[in-house]
């Protein structure tokens, strides 16, 4: 038997079968029109994880002596149960925390945000995507009046005369869209790639930048004073599409090309040379990922960019404006339906009285009963085990530890927890300091759906039996809640779950309504907003294209938002030199729990990597030991001299514990996304012992 489905992995979701019984195969869905077949080597050897000898298949519990014993299912949920009944009745239900993953199906995010809410009374909601995608959704929001990643399909990247990406390493990230770089190059179409590193995307590029980490912003505000003073902004489509204009053109006048080389490291002739190529093409696309975004002004960067696509009239115009690159598997869909702490399904937000309503009659509940907003993920997580902080915190599907900022600290506030409770098909790094963990069923044992990067939503359909002792996170949510009495019963049937998420999104941004499995089934995928009574009439099947008639504003016109670059929260100076980024490689995922673990997928550990002159400054070589410093914390890791990196900066990938011990935990005030892409570091020879290098 035969089943189509889609990769566990990053935000294309491709399309793949699955055969066999015990040792599944995998093969090519060549059909699914995001990847037609093509996956990367993450994606073929994705089944090997569903057998592996490290796979946890009995609840745990830890005991006084720090030892894990195994542990019946009954047992285990009453163990929890029994916890978080106490600590609510003794401190509230929000010494109850919740953290849940952009990896989670639509149906479990919607499930967790409706169990943090009904059954256990806590506003302390968040997830691992406020990490991910939360500035290019807030600037989103805020020009557009909604937030989808990509408001078009990725196949428009093509089609485009000029593509820049800004802070994206996409063939190596998501190698399979790749393609579309090379394509829209044989077209003859003109691809510009803006990184601190000269990454395999940036070699498939005709245009290269490479600014001073943290200066996109001030790129963006000099690339538009240049398309202003050449009269390159389409007047026409401002004056009847857009507000603000005039507050943005003056907050510009002051980029002139010199200042912009000042801050941002790039010719000014460079910048004129871009200024003049977006100016004359008749379809820009602009594209960020994470290194514009995971800023401390991020949203502000990514407003930036947006205004630039406003000024030349191209969102809403065919195969052109602005879009962002989803990291995660489910993050489009995992934020839109309550894991947020501060919306409701249908990317409602919580504090709006409509919405509290129309979800309370929903769910049957009295709104008032609904906890308001809660603290983002990284505040949520700097207040676990305080006074006025969580006691406990469950965890779902996402690896704390390795993926998050400052994460030394981040580790204390675990360790000063009640209870910590992580559902985990590995014995993460997260996992191993849980008091209980819950072995779960995996993307090939489960049915759910996904949101991928485009806003198309995807079926990946069960192709196998789980093992024996594992259960799915709808279980252990409706074991949970039945044993906090939660006043309504919870489903573990996710096609139930997915009509219920449907009316429950009814006539909100993130309109699912309309969508089914089997329309699912039939269309190979369906792009939100699908409202019921609309699709399906005149051969409707969901939102491919957004924007190209009104945006999602009240007044139906894009906002034009005036910005300001403030530069990295931290700067280097004397004591920490250099700049410190992060990033992904092409054998790795997140924070690697699964890849790593995957013996056909590289692992050759963390490393550092630089420029030979800062090498030669250091006085160290390619494969030496180096110690990596910042206020936070330290890593020791072997060196990679390239000629691909500015010479006045680092990187250090981040699927290995260490680099997310010297990242900032600085947040962008407007979307609480920590600062993970900047800060000052410095860099020394790895102290020895003996001959032994002393790791801190």
């Amino acid at each position: 038997m035969t089943t189509t489905t889609h990769c566990p992995y990053c935000s294309l979701q491709c399309g793949m079968k699955l055969s066999g019984t015990r040792k599944l195969e995998v093969s090519e869905w060549a059909e699914f029109p995001v990847n037609k077949g093509a996956m990367c080597r993450k994606g073929w050897t994705s089944a090997e994880l569903l057998h592996h000898r490290e796979r946890l298949t009995t609840p745990l519990i830890k005991e006084p002596t720090g030892e894990f014993r195994p542990a019946s299912w009954e047992e285990a949920l009453d163990y929890v149960g029994e916890r978080l009944n106490g600590l609510r009745a003794q401190h509230g239900p929000d010494s109850i925390g919740i953290f849940g993953g952009g990896g989670l199906t639509n149906e479990k995010a919607y499930q967790l945000g409706k169990f943090a809410r009904v059954a256990v009374g806590t506003s302390q909601i968040d997830y691992n995507g406020r990490w991910c995608m939360s500035s290019a959704a807030n600037a989103g929001s805020r020009a557009f009046g909604v937030d989808r990643g990509l408001p078009f399909p990725l196949a428009d990247i093509a089609e485009a005369d000029v593509l820049i990406l800004v802070g994206s390493n996409l063939a190596e990230t998501m190698p399979p869209a790749a393609r579309h770089l090379v394509e829209s190059r044989e077209k003859g179409h003109h691809v510009v790639v803006i990184d601190p590193r000269r990454t395999a995307t940036a070699d498939k590029a005709d245009t290269f930048l490479q600014p001073v980490p943290g200066t996109d912003l001030a790129l963006a505000q000099s690339l538009l004073h240049l398309i202003v003073a050449n009269g390159h902004v389409d007047e026409e489509y401002v004056a009847s599409r857009t507000t603000g204009w005039e507050a943005v053109k003056n907050s510009v006048m002051s980029w002139w090309p010199e200042r912009g080389e000042r801050v941002t490291g790039i010719p000014a002739s460079e910048l004129k040379e871009l200024a003049d190529l977006v100016g004359t093409a008749e379809k820009v696309m602009i594209l960020t990922a994470r290194g514009p975004e995971q800023q401390a002004q991020g949203s502000d960067t990514v407003l930036a960019w947006i205004n630039i696509a406003l000024a030349l009239g191209m969102q809403g115009k065919e195969h052109s404006g602005y879009g962002c690159l989803t990291g995660q598997g489910n993050g489009q869909g995992g934020r839109e339906h309550g894991q947020k702490s501060d919306q409701l399904p249908g990317y409602r937000m919580i504090d709006d009285p409509a919405a509290r309503e129309h979800v309370a009659g929903v769910w049957g509940i009295p709104a008032e009963s609904i906890p308001g907003k809660g603290r983002s993920a990284y505040e949520l997580l700097d207040a676990l085990g305080q006074d006025n902080g969580p006691k406990a915190l469950l965890v779902f599907g996402s690896n704390i530890i390795v993926s998050a900022p400052n994460a030394n600290h981040v580790g204390e506030r675990l360790d000063a927890l009640e209870l910590l409770v992580v559902a985990d098909m590995v014995m993460s790094e997260t996992a191993a300091r849980a008091d209980v963990i819950l072995p779960i069923t995996q993307w090939a044992e489960e049915t759910g759906t996904m949101t991928n990067l485009e806003g198309r939503v995807i079926l990946r359909q069960r192709a196998i039996t789980p093992p024996a002792g594992v259960r799915s996170d709808l279980e252990i949510i409706e074991g949970l809640a039945e044993r906090l009495k939660s006043p309504i019963a919870f489903s573990v049937e996710p096609e139930e779950i997915f009509a219920e998420l449907g009316r429950a999104s009814a006539g909100g941004k993130a309109d699912y309504s309309g969508i089914t499995y089997d329309l699912i089934r039939e269309q190979k995928g369906v792009f939100w907003p699908a409202p019921a009574g609309v699709i399906g009439t005149d051969g409707h099947v969901g939102t491919e294209r957004m924007f190209t008639e009104s945006f999602a504003t009240p007044s139906g016109r894009a906002n034009f938002i005036a910005v300001e670059h403030r530069g990295a929260a931290e700067q280097p100076d004397a004591e920490y030199p250099v700049h410190l980024t992060t990033g992904r490689v092409l054998a790795q995922y997140q924070s690697g729990a699964q890849t790593r673990r995957i013996r056909d997928l590289t692992d050759d550990g963390a490393f550092v990597e630089m420029h030979p002159m800062l090498a030669t400054r250091l006085g160290t070589a390619d494969g030496e030991l180096v110690r990596v410093e910042t206020r936070r914390g330290e890593m020791v890791a072997p060196v990679r001299v390239v000629r691909t990196i500015r010479p006045d900066t680092v990187f250090v990938p981040f699927h290995w514990v260490g680099a997310n011990k010297l990242t900032n935990d600085a947040l962008d005030p407007a979307s609480r996304m920590p600062e993970f892409k900047v800060c000052a570091a410095r860099v020394s020879e790895a102290a020895k012992v003996n001959g032994q290098v002393v790791v801190a």
